[in-house]
């Protein structure tokens, strides 16, 4: 299977990287093409893999076709492949642009799957949803997770959810940053010194979260597991209640998920 990404960027290596690290593919086995020469050179140096000069060079090598590319050139990236997708998986990573957008713009032969993946793809604990094409088969969605589960977990979902998607999972790492940063302040505020802090935080929210994953219990149930009467998790909690935590990250996704919208209705 020949793989090829049109844009080079940190997505697209990360993906050719965890495609190979996961021997779903061998290096000589994926291209990649880039209008950036640093990004081609840095992918061909992370990956090991081909690089060429053209988009329209990455499609006569390969079957499959990511697009990696900022959303507002993915119109123009696809006005000029033309009959070079025909009869091709092509997989979208741009965000906001709809499976309609994009079936309009390529061959009645090819076949879609839109992707929203996450940064943390990056060190391979990435969550990426996909959505399929009126024309993707079976035998493409099982590419398309062998491609995303090569950086993480894969789900699907029905497009309708996508915008939802990107306002969670999509944006939501950088939501923790801030909870990874806050926690960290506050150490420092009560006394240690900040390398110690930082590292304290996040090996605590990196635990949390495998916890959650790992026992598949709600996080409510392990959030009283922890909190003993009148000590002093509970009062912690009581703190965070008190300035509306709860309220202030459902509504941090709930504006994530209004931009998400807002951008695939703008014009490419």
């Amino acid at each position: 299977m020949k793989i090829g990404f049109l844009g080079a960027g940190k997505m697209a290596t990360a993906l050719a990287t965890g495609l190979i690290r996961q021997k779903v593919c061998k290096p000589d086995e994926i291209y990649a093409s880039d209008v950036s020469q640093p990004a081609k050179q840095s992918f061909k140096s992370a990956t090991g893999s081909n690089v060429e000069e053209s988009n329209e060079q990455v499609a006569e090598h390969c079957e499959t076709v990511v697009l990696a590319v900022k959303p507002q050139h993915l119109h123009d990236l696809l006005a000029a492949m033309g009959s070079l997708l025909e009869g091709k998986l092509v997989i979208s990573i741009a965000a906001g642009v709809s499976l309609r957008q994009m079936e309009s713009l390529v061959p009645e032969s090819a076949r879609l799957i839109r992707v929203m993946p996450n940064t943390p793809a990056l060190v391979g604990a990435g969550i990426s949803a996909f959505c399929v094409g009126t024309r993707a088969t079976d035998a493409d969605i099982k590419i398309a997770r062998l491609l995303l589960g090569a950086v993480g977990e894969t789900q699907q979902v029905p497009e309708s959810w996508m915008d939802a998607v990107t306002g969670l999972s999509g944006s939501g790492p950088a939501y923790i940053y801030t909870v990874i940063e806050s926690l960290a302040d506050g150490g420092v505020a009560v006394g240690l010194p900040r390398e110690i802090a930082l590292k304290l935080a996040a090996h605590t929210v990196l635990g949390a979260a495998k916890m959650v994953i790992d026992t598949n219990l709600h996080p409510s149930v392990l959030r009283d597991a922890v909190a003993s009467p009148a000590g002093t998790t509970i009062e912690g909690i009581r703190t965070l209640e008190n300035y509306k935590i709860r309220s202030a990250f459902i509504e941090a996704v709930q504006a994530a998920t209004a931009r998400s919208e807002q951008l695939g209705k703008t014009p490419s």
